[in-house]
């Protein structure tokens, strides 16, 4: 028989300052790392005594969609909206993160390569640049932008509110199913694809292409940073189900 327990925890920020005091960056970011999977661990195992993760599907943009997007004729009195393009489809043939792009300098761009420490783990990263990542880093390399960033990066919240509205008028509209549980009740909700598109899909979106071209898992993971095998699961499985849709293209010749 399976108990319901309510247990809630409150981490004071003064006891984390403390508990990191004297470590440098990397240290304490380790640390909160640990402490972050330790606790997000107990509320999993005591919030309900019974919470069940749903396996949603990935969601990305194909090939095909990026060069929908890249083609899109952005209306002229929607202009704002080719920064917020472009910084996307960088992230969509880089696998950056957000706050990785938003970092980047123009000391870390090379020939054919740019080489940064993400934000986010401090991992040194190499990635290498490709026609579409190139282009748009040559398209503004003559321009000036604050603390000498490589591209016209917004705030978060901006780029996610024009990603939306970018993706419905280039019509990414198709209805998606996602998901969740809230405690023990299972909610499903039903949204236009555009509505689910936010920075994060741009990695997303690389790692799924990426490995439905056949470019392999560990060459994916020295790109991405990912050092977890079991993370890229849910990606190699939509690169499966690509792969196995393409080669029913065999049976319409």
């Amino acid at each position: 028989m399976k108990t319901k327990v309510d247990v809630k925890f409150r981490i004071r920020p003064q006891r984390v300052k403390n508990a990191t005091e004297g470590l440098d960056v990397q240290s304490g970011g380790k640390h909160l790392v640990t402490m972050r999977v330790v606790f997000n661990s107990l509320r999993m195992e005591f919030s309900t005594g019974y919470h069940v993760n749903a396996k949603n599907r990935v969601i990305f943009l194909s090939m095909d969609e990026l060069k929908i997007l890249e083609n899109y004729q952005i209306p002229e009195e929607k202009t704002y909206l080719i920064f917020t393009r472009d910084v996307f489809l960088f992230m969509c043939f880089t696998g950056l993160r957000y706050s990785d792009v938003t970092n980047l300098r123009r000391c870390d761009i090379y020939d054919d390569r740019i080489e940064i420490t993400t934000a986010k783990t401090y991992e040194a990263l190499v990635i290498n640049l490709n026609k579409y990542s190139s282009s748009i880093l040559k398209k503004y390399e003559d321009t000036e932008f604050k603390r000498d960033a490589a591209l016209p990066v917004v705030s978060n919240q901006k780029m996610n509110k024009n990603l939306h509205e970018l993706c419905r008028l280039a019509g990414f509209d198709k209805p998606i199913r996602y998901t969740y549980f809230r405690g023990t009740e299972r909610i499903d909700e039903v949204k236009p694809k555009y509505a689910y598109i936010s920075t994060h899909t741009g990695r997303r979106s690389f790692i799924c292409n990426a490995l439905a071209l056949g470019i392999a898992p560990q060459i994916v993971m020295k790109w991405t940073g990912h050092s977890d095998y079991k993370a890229m699961k849910p990606y190699i499985d939509v690169a499966d189900s690509i792969k196995a849709d393409a080669m029913k293209m065999f049976d319409d010749i």
